[in-house]
Parts: C-alpha cells; sequence; structure tokens
C-alpha cells in the first residue's frame, strides 16, 4: 500500500494549467512564445468591481462569512437568475463557491455513488471526468463531431442514458469547442431529459454572456421548467466579468442539493474570500455594458483566427457561437513530417512541435476527450492572435 490515496491515482493533472505552465517556462527561459493555452479574458476586471473589493477592506468586511455565500451575493444571485434567465429561486437554493469548479466538486462528491454514471459529451472540459471519478462515479462520454458542430444529438442522448445514469454535465456555450445550443437544439435534448426522471441536469453556463451574431441564450432549466426540479445551474463571475483569480462560482438547485453542498464545504474550504464576494455582489448588480464592448473585441478575434486557421493547410475549423475558443481539426496534418524531422502522429505530436517550432502554445484536444484537434483560446492581445496565425500557417506549410 503506498503513502497516497487510490482515489489520486485515477485523475491527471489538468493538460490547460499543464500548457500554461510549459509556455510560462519556455519565456522565463528567453523564448519567444505566444500562449493561447489559457482561458481567461485578457480585460481587466472593471473599475467599479474593484473599487467594491477595496471599499469591503476598508469597511472592515475581512472575516469569515456563511459556509457558502453573503445574504447580499445570494439575493444578487437570485435577481440575476430572475433578470436574465427567467428562474426564480430562493437564497437558500443558492450556493456561492471558490469558483465554477468547486460548485461543480461540491454537487459530484455530494451526489455520487460507486456504480453511478454520469454523461459527459465530448469535447469536454478537461475537470468534468476526473471530478466524477474522484468522487467514485463512472464518466459516460458522448463523442461529438465536426460534422455535428461538436453538440449533442438527442438520439447520442437517449441511447447513452441506462437506470445507473446520474447527472448529464452539459456546457453550453462549450469549453473547448465554442459551441452554443440555440432554444431548438436544447428542447430536444431536454425532450430526452424529461422521459428519463432519474437523471439531474448539471448545466455549466459560466460563458453565457460569451456569445455572438444575435444567438440568445438559454438554460435547461428555463427551456424546460419540468427539469427545475432536477437541475443545478452553475455559473460565476471568472468569464464575462474578467475575474477568474478573484475565484466565485455559484451555483442554483433544489434546496437538498444545495444543503448537502454547504455540508461538504464546511469541511473543506469553509467561505469564499469575503472581499471577493462583496466584489462579486457589484459584478452582479452593477452596470453591464462593458460585457458587449469586449464581446465586439472577443468577435473580431474569432473572426480572424478562424479565417486563418481555415487558410493553413491540413486544419479545418468551424465557426463557433461562443466563448472564446476555437477547436480546429489537425486530422489533415497526421503523417506528415514536421520541420525537426519526427512525423505527426496525434494531435498531440502536432500541439508539440507547433510549440518547439515555431512557440504557439496550444492545448491538444485529446486533453478534450476528442482528438486529432487543438483548442485555441482568443482571449488574447489581437496582435499576438494575428501573428500567432501566422505561425501555424507556416509550421503547417512546412510539414511534409
Amino acid at each position: 500500500m503506498g503513502f497516497l490515496s487510490d482515489s489520486l491515482s485515477r485523475i491527471k493533472p489538468s493538460a490547460t494549467i499543464a500548457v500554461t505552465n510549459k509556455a510560462r517556462e519556455l519565456k522565463a527561459a528567453g523564448k519567444d512564445v505566444i500562449g493561447l493555452g489559457a482561458g481567461e479574458p485578457d480585460f481587466d476586471t472593471p473599475d467599479n468591481i474593484k473599487e467594491a473589493a477595496i471599499k469591503a477592506i476598508r469597511d472592515g468586511k475581512t472575516k469569515y462569512t456563511a459556509v457558502d455565500g453573503i445574504p447580499e451575493l445570494k439575493a444578487a444571485i437570485v435577481a440575476k437568475f430572475a433578470r436574465e434567465n427567467g428562474l426564480t429561486y430562493k437564497p437558500s437554493q443558492i450556493s456561492v463557491g471558490v469558483g465554477g469548479k468547486q460548485v461543480l466538486y461540491n454537487a459530484l462528491l455530494a451526489t455520487l455513488n460507486p456504480g453511478d454514471e454520469v454523461i459527459i459529451p465530448a469535447p469536454y472540459w478537461v475537470s468534468y471526468p476526473d471530478i466524477v471519478l474522484l468522487g467514485g462515479g463512472t464518466p459516460v462520454f458522448i463523442e461529438t463531431s465536426l460534422a455535428t458542430s461538436f453538440k449533442l444529438t438527442a438520439e447520442a442522448l437517449e441511447a447513452a442514458i441506462t437506470p445507473n445514469t446520474k447527472w448529464l454535465i452539459f456546457n453550453s456555450p462549450s469549453n473547448p469547442s465554442g459551441a452554443a445550443y440555440s432554444r431548438t437544439e436544447l428542447k430536444a435534448l431536454t425532450d430526452v431529459l424529461v422521459r428519463h426522471p432519474h437523471v439531474w441536469v448539471m448545466t455549466d453556463d459560466m460563458y453565457e454572456h460569451l456569445v455572438y451574431d444575435d444567438f440568445v441564450f438559454t438554460t435547461p432549466a428555463q427551456v424546460e421548467p419540468s427539469l427545475y426540479e432536477r437541475t443545478l445551474t452553475v455559473n460565476g463571475v471568472s468569464k464575462a466579468y474578467c475575474m477568474t483569480g478573484w475565484r466565485i462560482g455559484y451555483g442554483a438547485g433544489p434546496e437538498k442539493l444545495i444543503k448537502a453542498m454547504a455540508t461538504l464545504q464546511s469541511q473543506s474550504t469553509s467561505n469564499p474570500t469575503s472581499i471577493s464576494q462583496y466584489a462579486s455582489v457589484e459584478a452582479l448588480n452593477g452596470p453591464q455594458d462593458f460585457i458587449p464592448k469586449n464581446n465586439a473585441v472577443f468577435k473580431q478575434r474569432r473572426d480572424l483566427i478562424v479565417s486563418m486557421l481555415n487558410q493553413a493547410n491540413g486544419l479545418k475549423c468551424p465557426t463557433p457561437e461562443g466563448a472564446f475558443y476555437v477547436y480546429p481539426s489537425c486530422a489533415g496534418t497526421v503523417g506528415k513530417k514536421a520541420p525537426s524531422g519526427r512525423v505527426i502522429t496525434s494531435d498531440e505530436d502536432f500541439v508539440t512541435e507547433l510549440l518547439e517550432t515555431e512557440g504557439v502554445a496550444v492545448v491538444q484536444g485529446s486533453a478534450f476527450g476528442l482528438g486529432p484537434h487543438f483548442r485555441i483560446s482568443y482571449a488574447t492581445a489581437t496582435s499576438a492572435l494575428e501573428e500567432a496565425g501566422r505561425r501555424i500557417q507556416r509550421f503547417c506549410g512546412n510539414l511534409r
């Protein structure tokens, strides 16, 4: 029996964090690296939110808070769901955690037993399957494809449900593909779920506000009210409000689940940072006018990188509806020889060679459960993105 727990052997470190760290190391060693690995906006947190945090510090709001969120923040979250999603919750149905990741983690650990299955469409955010495995559950993957714009179909969902299915984890707009489901597409999925009352829905709406081209966001409990009693709607301030480092996420769902999550949090981290919570109250209640301004820049970047990738030999890239990622296929480069003399046999080879040859850091699609693809985060300065696009084109052009 080793010193480390058996459950640890079931999971692996986050691939996106690994790529970001590798790019940092190469940069520190003096290499000219453009990092397109990290999923965080390059815009600064808006000033009104910073000021609210500074005021909280000056006002002495630096003590322990209620385990899963201050009343002011729960009230702001309740108001947000009513205003933006047409969903009615009470403060007792709200859980605030240290980022969206903790909310997902708490919910899964509080509900999973050995043998429970969790349906996860691929490509998926790297943490979903690992959290399921830590909780003793079994991830069940449904592969999507470029042909369906990486969206789950009703038929595939129906086929994956068994008597052991406990949750479907749903993410729209998606990390890593940027794919977002229209109301009609979502309704087809919720119709399937209505027929299987034992399946709960965990919807990760973190990229809700990052949508383009007149896309209208909807969330499962809003599209199908009969799912309300078995849906955990997860969101946070990280992406839309440029607050990744503040670490505040939240979820809304049935009281019995929220209570169980609070019990778990009381024995792990206790409350999220008091100062970040007061900043988040201002984020949700304050002016929202910077969001469309940021989105206009993101849309330009999306269009730029999609166009440049589609001009690169062997790459194919659909135009996603949301988030700040693109998920191009590099199937056309497999079997070709890189300038180093190595043959590209997988998306992992592709990203390794790209980083070593051209100094562009991206994440291999196999980390998200679907290759041969790779993920680019275009939440970076437009000039850097354009240069990265040129380097990728040059790299692909030099493959033999």
